[in-house]
């Protein structure tokens, strides 16, 4: 009899990356692979924590660099996509089929009979990285790419490349252009630093000793934001969902409090349970819409401003609020409606109040009591030692007392 594992929806993940690595010692010699988390992913590469790659494990290719990384994806699934692709440039449909044929060129056949992979050089990943963040399977996608390192970055900007920090769009998707951000603060942790994980408290943080209940959420808030403003490169990159948190808590409590109203597009009054509805991201909005509703309106909007029937396009990448004029960008709708109906475990975490310092200060008064009780037994221990000493006599003469009050003291 067989079985059939039912696959759970998930929401989309917070971050789902495709990364390119630079060896440092050798920079012809380049890695591309997929993580929801960068930094322990490049200690995994470097040896600093046990997983990485066969390819990345040899001593002489090591320190490696995460030069670049895609960000945006909206499942690990898609990452997948998307890190086959560029690995493999010669045989990706996503590819031009005339690019594809240049790729080909002088390339020899495995004894499979199938064509051998090109070789890797910089130039040629960022001309492949192009082409596929222009194209329509990907284009669309609230797709961010990221520059770690200049030398790369200038790479992909002589290719004309440029998106949003100059020039017009790629892959002929009119006014859409991808979104390029360059941070060559520091591309890599010091040798041998450790990754914080998720849920875990780094113990050589001072502002972990702060032991005010009354301000502990506020102050570790604080903390967080004044460590995230000092780190540069992969180390500041949004590992979970705390970007979009006041976002997640507005439309919980919408929906808690049934403040959803009418479809902001049609008009149609919403019933809770009944159907997928999207919320403004922008905090003083509240617009509440039919997903298919805010579909429309974007398309509809994009049309205008490109001058292009849009009718052929299911998603749009983002438009304008009709109730608040905010710009509204589809993939962090997306997530937070995804977060809303299918991950309630990372909406309760990520809502959750912190109360570490309630927790320290019980620690705090256990450790004090239990001081007091040591401090207690050491006094009756003097008080005993002092009342034997005082009867020494009776001690020396009787054997058997002497050898109880040996024992009972040692």
């Amino acid at each position: 009899m067989s079985t059939t594992t039912q696959i759970q929806p998930k929401p989309i993940p917070a971050l789902y990356t495709v990364y390119i690595l630079r060896s440092q010692p050798r920079h012809a010699s380049l890695y591309i692979g997929s993580t929801p988390h960068p930094p322990r992913r490049l200690s995994q590469h470097n040896g600093l924590a046990k997983g990485g790659a066969y390819r990345t494990s040899k001593i002489s290719l090591r320190p490696w660099n995460m030069v670049c990384l895609v960000s945006g994806f909206p499942s690990m699934i898609a990452a997948l996509k998307f890190e086959w692709a560029l690995n493999n440039p010669h045989k990706s449909l996503h590819i031009p089929a005339e690019k594809r044929a240049e790729a080909v060129k002088g390339l020899g056949r495995r004894k499979t009979g199938h064509l051998k992979r090109p070789r890797k050089s910089l130039v040629g990943v960022m001309e492949a990285l192009r082409m596929l963040v222009g194209v329509r399977s990907f284009g669309r996608w609230p797709l961010r790419v990221h520059f770690f390192d200049e030398d790369v970055w200038r790479v992909w900007e002589r290719g004309g490349g440029k998106g949003k920090s100059g020039g017009g769009g790629v892959g002929g998707l009119g006014d859409l252009k991808v979104e390029v951000v360059t941070d060559f603060g520091s591309p890599t942790a010091p040798q041998g630093a450790g990754v914080v994980g998720v849920g875990e408290e780094d113990e050589t943080n001072p502002h972990n000793n702060n032991n005010n209940d009354d301000d502990d959420d506020d102050d570790d808030d604080d903390d967080d934001d004044a460590q995230n403003e000092n780190k540069h490169g992969i180390y500041a990159l949004p590992l979970d969902y705390a970007p979009i948190k006041e976002y997640v808590a507005k439309g919980q409590e919408i929906w808690k409090f049934e403040r959803q109203g009418s479809c902001v597009v049609c008009k149609e009054a919403m019933v809770a349970g009944r159907g997928l509805y999207a919320i403004c991201p922008h905090t003083s909005c509240e617009a509440v819409g039919h997903v298919d509703c805010w579909s429309r309106c974007f398309l509809k909007q994009e049309a205008r401003r490109v001058n292009i029937d849009r009718e052929d396009e299911i998603l749009p990448v983002k438009g304008e609020c009709p109730k608040c004029h905010g710009e509204v960008i589809w993939g962090d709708m997306m997530k937070e409606l995804t977060l809303r109906i299918r991950g309630q475990a990372e909406v309760e975490k990520l809502l959750k109040k912190k109360r570490r310092g309630a927790a320290k200060g019980k620690a705090k008064g256990k450790g004090k009591a239990a001081d007091e009780k040591g401090n207690n037994a050491e006094e009756r221990n003097t008080k005993e030692n002092r009342e034997v000493k005082t009867t020494p006599q009776r001690v020396v003469e009787d054997s058997e007392d002497s050898e109880f009050l040996d024992i009972a003291y040692l």
